[in-house]
C-alpha cells in the first residue's frame, strides 16, 4: 500500500509512471484510465477525474442498454466522477511502474453527490446502516478458478471448446496436483502479497484445473476493494504465463468455481459480538442476523447470483447449496456456522465466481439487518444431507431471481427503489440477450434430428 507521500517520491525517483484510476462496474470488473503519475498527482489527487457514466449501464459486452433511468441515449450519456479513495492507493507489481486507486462514484451535479446504484456506493450505505448500530462487519471471500493452458487469445478464437485444462484429474488438497501450476499460482501469491494483500494459502480443487487462494478476511469494503483488484489481477498475470483462467460459475457439467462468504460482526471497539452462549455457541445477535439470511435469501438471490450462468451451479452433490437453511460446520447447506469464539463466523455459500463482491456482501448485511430488527428467531441447526430436505430451495434461474428480486419489499427499503429498478433492469438486460441467442446445445440437437 502506499500514501501520499509515498508514491510522491516514487513518481519523482521515476520507478512509477502509471496511475490506474479505476471503479468497480455492475459486473464486478474494474474499469477505468491509466493516468501517467505526474497528472495524477498533479491534478486528479485533489479534483478528481470523470467517465462515461455508461459505465453502470452496459452489459458484460459493454453494449449499451435501454430501461436505465440515469444513463441513456436520452440522458446524453454524461459524465461521473471519479474521485480516488487514498486508502486504496497500492502498487501492482503484474504491471512495470504502476500503480493503482479505487475510486468512489458521484454525479457532476450536484457535486459531489454518491451515484446510488455504483456497487461501492451500495456497500458503504449497507455498512453506515451497520455503524448505526454500533456494529462494523469483517468479510473474507473464498474464490475459485479453472486454469487452462490456453491463451485467452486461442480460447476466443476456437469458441471456447477443446481447452486443455492445468491438471487432467481432481486435485483437491493434493500436493503433487498443485504442484503442476505452482508458478503461476505462486506469482499470483506473490503479486497480491506486493499489492497489498494477506495471502494465507492456495489449494487444489475438484474439477480438473481448479485452484483457489485464499486471503485473510477484514473490513467488508477492504475486502471487496481486494476481491475485485485480485480478480483483474489474477487474469492478467495468467495472460502473461500464456495461460487463462476463469472464475465463471458452471464452467462444464462438473463442480463449478464457488466465492464462499465469511462474515462476522464486532462492536465499534472490535470486540466480536456473535460468540454466546447459545446453540453452537452463538449470541442472540448472531442467531436474528443468521435468520435473516434465510427469511430474505430468495428475494436477495440475485445480488448473490447475478448472471444466467450463476444458477446451473446449484445442484445436488455439488458442494453448492440447493436448499435454503443452516448448520453447524455442514456444506450441504447454504449456510454455514464454522469457527468458535472470536473466530465464529456465518459462511454464504451461495455465491459463485462471477459474483459482484460489492453487491453480495450488501445483500448479506441487509438481510441480517432485516434478522436483527425484527429479532427474527432462528429455526433449529440442519443436521445430515440438506440436499434432500424438504427445506425452501434457491431459486433455479436468473429468471426467478431477478422477479423475486424485483418485489422485494426487505430490498426497496434497504436498497431503495432506484438501486432495485437499475439492478432488475440489469437482469431483464441478460435475459433477453439469452432468449435471443442460438445455442451450440440447439444446434448439436436439432439440425439433423429435428
Amino acid at each position: 500500500m502506499l500514501g501520499p507521500v509515498q508514491l510522491r517520491e516514487r513518481v519523482e525517483s521515476g520507478e512509477l509512471d502509471t496511475v490506474l484510476v479505476v471503479m468497480t462496474d455492475m459486473q464486478g470488473r474494474l474499469q477505468g484510465k491509466r493516468c501517467s503519475a505526474r497528472y495524477f498527482l498533479d491534478e486528479v489527487v485533489d479534483h478528481a477525474t470523470e467517465a462515461c457514466d455508461y459505465l453502470l449501464a452496459v452489459d458484460v459486452e459493454m453494449n449499451t442498454v435501454d430501461g436505465f433511468r440515469d444513463s441513456s441515449w436520452d440522458t446524453g450519456y454524461g459524465d461521473f466522477v471519479l474521485r480516488p479513495d487514498p486508502a486504496t492507493l497500492r502498487l501492482v507489481p503484474w504491471q512495470p511502474g504502476t500503480a493503482l486507486v479505487l475510486c468512489d462514484v458521484e454525479r457532476v451535479r450536484p457535486e459531489g453527490e454518491p451515484v446510488r446504484v455504483s456497487p461501492r456506493q451500495i456497500l458503504r450505505a449497507q455498512l453506515d446502516r451497520l455503524a448505526e448500530r454500533g456494529l462494523r462487519a469483517y468479510v473474507g471471500t473464498e474464490l475459485e478458478f479453472l486454469v487452462f493452458d490456453d491463451t485467452y487469445e486461442s480460447a476466443w478464437a476456437g469458441g471456447y471448446r477443446g481447452l486443455t485444462a492445468a491438471n487432467q484429474y481432481n486435485v483437491d488438497y493434493s500436493v503433487l496436483g498443485t504442484a503442476r501450476v505452482e508458478p503461476l499460482l505462486r506469482r499470483i501469491r506473490n503479486d497480491m502479497s506486493g499489492a497489498g494483500m494477506y495471502v494465507e494459502s492456495a489449494k487444489g480443487e475438484c474439477n480438473p484445473g481448479q485452484h483457489e487462494i485464499a486471503f485473510r478476511y477484514d473490513e467488508a469494503l477492504v475486502t471487496c476493494d481486494n476481491h475485485s483488484i485480485y480478480k483483474t489481477g489474477a487474469k492478467e498475470i495468467a495472460a502473461q504465463a500464456g495461460r487463462s483462467l476463469t472464475f465463471m460459475a458452471k464452467y462444464d457439467e462438473r463442480e463449478g468455481n464457488s466465492c464462499h462468504i465469511h462474515i462476522s460482526l464486532r462492536a465499534e471497539d472490535g470486540a466480536p459480538v456473535f460468540a454466546g452462549d447459545g446453540p453452537a455457541g452463538t449470541s442472540a445477535l448472531m442467531r436474528h442476523f443468521v435468520a435473516g439470511q434465510l427469511d430474505c435469501m430468495r428475494e436477495l438471490t440475485y445480488l448473490l447470483a447475478p448472471n444466467i450462468n450463476s444458477y446451473k451451479r446449484f445442484a445436488p452433490g455439488s458442494f453448492a447449496p440447493t436448499a435454503l437453511t443452516w448448520g453447524v460446520d455442514n456444506r450441504t447447506c447454504a449456510l454455514r456456522v464454522v469457527g468458535g469464539g472470536e473466530s465464529l463466523r456465518m459462511e454464504n455459500r451461495v455465491p459463485g465466481g462471477d459474483v459482484n463482491p460489492y453487491l453480495a456482501v450488501a445483500a448479506t448485511i441487509a438481510a441480517g439487518l432485516h434478522g436483527i430488527d425484527h429479532a427474527l428467531p432462528l429455526e433449529p441447526e440442519f443436521r445430515g444431507n440438506a440436499y434432500r430436505s424438504d427445506r425452501p430451495r434457491v431459486p433455479g434461474t436468473l429468471r426467478e431471481a431477478a422477479r423475486l428480486f424485483g418485489e422485494s419489499p426487505v430490498a426497496r427499503a434497504a436498497f431503495g427503489d432506484d438501486v432495485v429498478e437499475h439492478y432488475r433492469n440489469a437482469a431483464q438486460v441478460e435475459l433477453d440477450a439469452f432468449d435471443a441467442a442460438v445455442t451450440d446445445w440447439e444446434r448439436i440437437r436439432g439440425f439433423e434430428r429435428l
